[in-house]
């Protein structure tokens, strides 16, 4: 997909990995419509470039229709959504609030499913287009403590298979990204910090462009680091021996 002149709709483009995205697309010529709940941070976004935004809080299950209908007012079309507002938790499941697992799912699983549900007929009905959610290695490689958030991303994986299944010969390619650990406060809000020494946390414009790479490419899925796939690898076809290995290094 060529972005020179597209439209792309980037949820959580505030802080973090949607702002470094809104900032990648934007050097491919892509025109962005910013979505976040942090208007001043949305509209320096937007001021450097250029585009639009929508202030919205994605747990609302309104904001879909409400950023699609934006988008295609003040645009005129719709070329991709890169499905990237998340938030984390890490403690043990037990003890975990019930407010918090219902904010985990509607933020993490349903709000990229709505928003796909409102973009897919404009993008099918254009025959071209590209919708991009933002997972987790933690999606493909569950972690200890953090079984809420690991569900969600997993389940955001299978919605994302399913929806490419189904749109094939559409025209519209369907992607997911997997970061590892990231230098956002994404880690740094969760309830638990980041402090390991390895993996060592990438940059947030490590994502972003492998966001701009898979609405290029079409690519289904990309982790990043690409030697996470091993993990996820070594998980399915040897279960014994990660299970070995995740005991010892973690």
């Amino acid at each position: 997909m060529d972005l020179g002149g597209a439209t792309v709709v980037v949820t959580g483009a505030s802080h973090g990995i949607g702002r470094a995205t809104a900032f990648a697309l934007a050097e491919e010529g892509a025109t962005v419509v910013a979505v976040g709940r942090d208007e001043p941070s949305l509209e320096d976004v937007t001021n450097q470039v250029g585009g639009s935004y929508v202030v919205a809080d994605v747990a609302e299950p309104g904001h879909a229709t409400a950023v699609v209908a934006h988008a295609l007012g003040e645009h005129g079309r719709i070329d991709a959504v890169i499905a990237n507002a998340g938030i984390g938790h890490t403690g043990p499941f037990a003890s975990m609030p019930l407010s918090r697992i219902h904010e985990l799912l509607d933020i993490n699983l349903r709000a990229p499913m709505l928003l796909a549900r409102a973009a897919v007929p404009s993008l099918v009905e254009q025959g071209s287009g590209a919708l991009v959610f933002v997972t987790s290695i933690a999606g493909v490689v569950p972690v200890p403590h953090e079984a809420a958030y690991c569900s969600s991303k997993t389940a955001l994986e299978a919605f994302a298979d399913s929806l490419r299944a189904e749109l094939r010969g559409s025209g519209v390619a369907v992607s997911t990204v997997r970061p590892g650990v990231v230098r956002t406060a994404f880690h740094e809000s969760r309830e638990l910090p980041y402090d390991r020494r390895w993996p060592r946390p990438l940059a947030a414009e490590r994502i972003a462009a492998a966001v701009v790479d898979v609405v290029h490419s079409g690519a289904e899925h990309r982790t990043e680091p690409r030697w996470l796939d091993v993990a996820a690898w070594l998980r399915t076809s040897s279960p014994w021996l990660y299970r070995s290995l995740s005991r010892r290094f973690g």
